[in-house]
Formats: structure tokens, C-alpha cells, sequence
């Protein structure tokens, strides 16, 4: 026997439990073979693996009602007791526009900042969407949850993620495991977002069922994404070779989000990254959305806000230094100009080439 422990957040538990929890009682008499204990915000279920992953579809579908419509009713859970789990999942919609999704714990996932909102109305209108922003200003998370209620609202498939994996100090080959578990690390963000917004054993199912994919960019060759919401996350990290392969796999019927953070690229130096170039070659081509994030969007800790903002001023102020020494012009070797007027002074001819600036060549 399998239990497993829901935790209710932001619901009322009388309306949501029923009076004397006759909800509850009415979905554990739908199954006899198993227990459904409510105890403060917690339920929790035990019996068979494949009776829980049923409750807890229902369970899930109950939670994101009651956020919709703000009560469950006994005629409400016998509505998703009878209907199969595909039918229940694409009943529920957001309750208003804002609202992207409900998560795995029924909490509300939705735009927090303006440019997140533009991403999402973006997104909607656009088949192709490239997002430039930096750290916590939300764009994976929200590009998840955009994926994930595509699925749910049956406009694809099957979900497709994937990031460049990027060395930073060691080769993969001298990691510990095997290559899944090489690269998982580059993929948690991801794995992390997922599990927000969809229960555990849903989520198992997705992925054993190649319903959502998570890989390593260089798994995307050679294939075509067709009725998919396919995101690729951290592309700022791609060669131009690379972004390329990925935007020529897009099918006739996919979404495609790309994300990128112009001020953490990771690739070596003298390598220039493949989305800067693709946002410049791609400029001019019509039906592409562009959003960019800013400082402004961060929702992580207010510390995380002020350190970007600390690093944008340290990069223009650098930029500015940079662009200064550029113009200004070059101080040249005073032993050499004296060697050249003493020359003209004697009638010699000018050399036809000048020695280099700050020539150390004795005179």
C-alpha cells in the first residue's frame, strides 16, 4: 500500500471539503479499495499506485475548480468522478485572463510584473517568441507554465525543453554517472518548474509516455517538432550552428519560445553566441515576437534586483571606458618622431612605413 499527503494552500476547507468534509466522503466511498483521511490542509491517500495517481488527478481537477469558481459541490465531485481523467483535466480553464495556470498545490500561477504579461500576450500571438532578460526575472517559469497549460488545454501534444549544456570548469566526461545524470544538473531549473505545476505522478507518466521531454539541445538534431510547445531555455549558450539546427526544426504546427540572458554567456571567449546573432539576422522577419526583461522583473530577492542593476552600471560604465581609449589618438614613440624631423631636416625621405607606437627598438 502506496500513501501520499496533498497539502491545500489558499483554499477555504469548508468550502472546499464540504460540510462535515461530505466531499472527502463522497470520494473515498467512489473507492472502497483505498483511504482518504482530511486533517487540517492535509489529505492524505493510501492504497494501490494506480488508485492514487486516479484520486489525486481528482483531487488536482477539484482544487483548480475551486479556484475558478471559489466552491466544490457534491454535484461538482461527482461530475469528475464520472468523467475519464483527459476529460476532467481540460475542464478547467483560468479563472480570468491573468491566471496562467494552477499549480500542482493549487496555488495561482500568473504574470507578476507587466513584460511578464507582454511575454505571455506575446507568446498567444506568436509562433516563434524569443525573450531576452536577466536572472529571476521569471522567463523559464512562466515559459514552463505557458507550456504546460498548452498541454492541458489540449493546443499540443507534447511539450519538448531542452537547454545547451555548456561546460563550466570540468568536462563532462570526468563527471561521476552516467550521461543522464551528467547533464540533470543543467536541466533542474526545469525539472523544478515541472514539478510545481503538475503532480508527481502525472508528471512521471508525461515523461515515461514522451509526452514532455527534457534533453540536452544536441538531441534536437535531426528531428521535426510538430504539434509540440517546444522551449529552448538558456540560448545564449548556443554557437550560431546550433540555434540554427534548433529554429529549422520547428513544424507546421509547434510553438517555439526561445530564452536567453545576454550578460550570463558562458560560452569560450572569442565564440560568438548563436542568439545574439539569430535576433540580429532575424530582425526583419515578419510574425516573430520579441519581449525584453529587465531589472524591473526580477521577483526573486530584493537583492538579486539591485545586483543586476549594479552589474548593468558596471558593464555601461565599462562599455563607456572602452569606447573612450577607442577614440582617442595613439601616443606615439617620442624617439621615433625626433629621428623623423632630424631626417626631413637633412633632406632624407620619409620611411614608407612608420615603426609601431611605443617602439622599444634602440635608436
Amino acid at each position: 500500500m502506496v500513501e501520499k499527503v496533498i497539502t491545500l494552500e489558499n483554499v477555504s476547507l469548508v468550502d472546499f471539503l464540504g460540510a462535515d468534509n461530505q466531499n472527502i466522503r463522497q470520494l473515498a466511498a467512489a473507492f472502497p479499495g483505498s483511504k482518504i483521511i482530511s486533517r487540517g490542509n492535509e489529505i492524505k491517500i493510501q492504497g494501490q499506485t494506480v488508485v492514487i495517481a486516479r484520486i489525486n488527478d481528482i483531487l488536482s481537477s477539484l482544487i483548480e475548480h475551486y479556484h475558478q469558481y471559489g466552491i466544490v459541490t457534491d454535484r461538482d465531485v461527482n461530475q469528475y468522478l464520472s468523467a475519464t481523467s483527459e476529460e476532467a483535466e481540460g475542464r478547467v480553464l483560468a479563472a480570468s485572463p491573468d491566471v496562467i495556470l494552477f499549480g500542482a498545490k493549487g496555488g495561482i500561477i500568473k504574470a507578476k510584473t507587466p513584460n511578464q504579461q507582454k511575454l505571455v500576450d506575446t507568446v498567444m500571438k506568436h509562433d516563434l517568441t524569443f525573450t531576452l532578460g536577466p536572472a529571476g526575472t521569471g522567463k523559464t517559469y512562466i515559459s514552463v507554465a505557458l507550456a504546460v497549460r498548452a498541454l492541458k488545454n489540449k493546443e499540443v501534444k507534447k511539450i519538448i525543453i531542452s537547454r545547451p549544456v555548456v561546460e563550466a570548469g570540468e568536462s563532462l566526461g570526468f563527471l561521476p554517472g552516467d550521461m543522464k545524470e551528467k547533464v540533470d544538473p543543467y536541466l533542474r531549473p526545469i525539472y523544478d518548474a515541472l514539478e510545481d505545476m503538475i503532480p508527481a505522478e502525472k508528471l512521471k507518466f508525461y515523461q515515461e509516455n514522451k509526452i514532455i521531454e527534457i534533453a540536452p539541445l544536441a538531441y534536437m538534431r535531426g528531428r521535426t517538432l510538430n504539434n509540440a510547445f517546444v522551449l529552448l531555455d538558456e540560448a545564449q549558450n548556443t554557437t550560431p550552428s546550433q540555434i540554427k539546427m534548433f529554429l529549422t526544426r520547428m513544424g507546421p504546427t509547434a510553438k517555439v519560445m526561445v530564452n536567453g540572458d545576454r550578460s550570463q554567456i558562458d560560452l569560450p571567449t572569442r565564440q560568438k553566441s548563436g542568439l545574439m546573432q539569430a535576433m540580429d539576422i532575424l530582425k526583419n522577419v515578419q510574425g516573430i515576437g520579441y519581449v525584453e526583461m529587465t531589472s524591473e522583473d526580477v521577483v526573486r530577492h530584493r537583492l538579486v534586483k539591485e545586483i543586476v542593476e549594479a552589474y548593468d552600471k558596471f558593464d555601461t560604465d565599462e562599455m563607456s571606458r572602452q569606447a573612450a581609449q577607442a577614440g582617442a589618438p595613439p601616443r606615439r614613440d617620442e624617439r621615433h618622431e625626433r629621428r623623423l624631423r632630424e631626417q626631413q631636416e637633412a633632406g632624407a625621405p620619409a620611411p614608407e612605413t612608420e615603426l609601431p607606437v611605443n617602439h622599444e627598438q634602440a635608436l
